[in-house]
């Protein structure tokens, strides 16, 4: 086993502000970028433009039905080349972090405002809708999209009989912290948490959508079984089961998945998230905000429904507001730790270009057991 690395000192981001539009093209990213009226305006205009016509009830069905293939197909081509390790995680979020301790899965969680932003991305590319974050010709951090957990069909009953724990035994039964990353790919977040937290009491389960990524993350040399399980899910399948009981995760992570569900799913999915979580556990999301830039690139026949698109290799995606977001979790009776929306204007010095990028990050929290 590849010896665990210190987690790296990143500085805190989201203080780059561009005051002098003369300085636009000195760095690579500014944060907390407003938009004028006139910006907002013409993102609306242009989503309206883009969704004036839907794709056809029978085109819809079918990318509903073939998801799965769809992205068997993505990590086919891409293998684990299309995105760069997430080591931005444990600035962003620190329960995920080595040394972390119950405070910071608690009331006392580093807040962030509107005015203090995520990390610095360069300019990416976009490919079939796909927009990675990164150049590759720069060595930035960045924040990319990852596999989701959208509706196949159900596991093969091997698969189903590996996961049974009614015995009372499961993987990582003996864990004292727990994280599943929903949505895994080709292992881009759970490596860099596996290599960075050397907690001996960590355990990190990871499940996607594609068995083609799921195997790429067992395949990796650095896949530890002993620290790590790794599964085929579909989260939209109330009978696919977990690995591990209700209550008994601390963390679990949706970093660019929820977006690629079916709408009129997604509150299912978190409510069944929001049952694994232990008291005091939390969800950790960063996804498309409306008016993202990849929002604003589809053309007019992608749509399948408001906000809702699909890419040229035949995956969606879903572009989000806060209070859509906090709706969900709300509802599946979670607490709001943070919800922010994260602006930043990103520039590629070499093409004089901008993009405007809008996300959302968020923490709620599973309330915690009453006393008595």
């Amino acid at each position: 086993m590849a010896a665990p690395r210190e987690a790296p000192e990143r500085p805190l981001f989201g203080r780059r502000f561009l005051t002098d539009p003369a300085r636009l093209f000195q760095h690579n990213a500014w944060d907390n970028v407003e938009w004028s009226e006139e910006q907002e305006a013409s993102a609306r205009s242009r989503v309206q433009e883009n969704s004036s016509q839907l794709l056809p009830p029978d085109k819809q069905e079918d990318y509903e039905v073939n998801a799965k293939k769809y992205w068997d197909d993505f990590y086919k081509i891409h293998e684990n080349g299309f995105f760069k390790d997430r080591h931005w995680l444990f600035t962003e979020f620190p329960e995920l972090a080595p040394n972390r301790n119950a405070s910071q899965n608690g009331d006392c969680v580093r807040e962030f405002s509107n005015q203090e932003q995520s990390n610095h991305e360069g300019l990416g590319s976009c490919e079939n809708g796909h927009c990675s974050l990164e150049t590759r010709a720069e060595n930035q951090l960045n924040l990319t999209k990852t596999t989701p957990e959208i509706c196949a069909e159900e596991p093969a009953a091997q698969e189903r009989d590996e996961l049974n724990h009614s015995d009372g035994g499961y993987p990582g039964s003996s864990a004292a912290y727990r994280i599943l990353e929903v949505g895994c790919g080709a292992g881009n977040t759970v490596f860099p948490i596996l290599q960075t937290n050397n907690d001996p009491g960590l355990f990190v389960y990871c499940c996607d959508f594609s068995t083609t990524a799921v195997d790429l993350v067992q395949n990796n040399a650095e896949f530890d079984s002993s620290r790590c399980f790794a599964f085929v899910h579909d989260l939209c399948d109330d009978q696919s089961p977990f690995p591990m009981p209700d209550e008994s995760l601390d963390v679990v992570i949706l970093v660019f998945v929820l977006s690629a569900i079916l709408p009129e799913k997604m509150q299912r999915v978190v409510n069944r998230l929001s049952r694994l979580l232990r008291p005091g556990g939390v969800v950790l999301l960063r996804d498309y905000g409306r008016y993202d830039l990849a929002q604003l690139r589809f053309k007019k026949g992608q749509c399948l429904s408001d906000n809702f698109y699909v890419r040229g290799d035949g995956t969606r995606v879903y572009f989000f507001t806060q209070d859509e977001l906090h709706e969900l979790f709300t509802t599946a009776g979670l607490q709001k730790i943070q919800n922010l929306v994260d602006r930043r204007l990103q520039v590629n010095r070499g093409k004089q270009m901008t993009m405007y990028r809008v996300w959302i990050q968020c923490k709620y929290r599973k309330p915690a057991a009453p006393q008595l």
